[in-house]
């Protein structure tokens, strides 16, 4: 594989693969702020709002993977206030796959998304 001067090879997505087993995890992890969606996901590695992420996702229940070309949208630092977890929020992109996936997340979640309870995400 090559890459062109103009694009180094950093500078390619980075690819992360996210089982979300349970309904709670999924709701402690879901954002439903961002107008399509998004996903928090705990990571020790160094990334910088603005980064491309691309995201597998399984879903509780679900034997698929929803493939998401997203964007780093906030990073929680180490040793975060109030013992947040470490890792980056993933805003996903305003496309029709997109908008199914925050779709079936909301199905899942369904009441809970009312919730008062706290998530990992703001």
């Amino acid at each position: 594989m090559s890459t062109s001067p103009s694009q180094p090879a950093s500078s390619r997505p980075s690819v992360i693969q996210l089982s979300i087993k349970e309904k709670a995890a999924l709701y402690a992890a879901y954002i439903p702020l961002f107008t399509d969606g998004g996903i928090f996901i705990p990571s020790s590695r160094d990334y910088r709002i603005g980064d491309d992420v691309y995201v597998l996702l399984s879903l509780p229940d679900d034997p698929q993977r929803y493939p998401v070309a997203g964007k780093v949208a906030w990073v929680t630092p180490a040793k975060a206030q109030g013992g947040r977890t470490q890792g980056v929020g993933i805003r996903f992109p305003a496309d029709e796959k997109s908008r199914h996936l925050k779709i079936k997340i909301e199905e899942i979640l369904g009441s809970a998304l009312a919730s008062e309870k706290p998530t990992q995400t703001i």
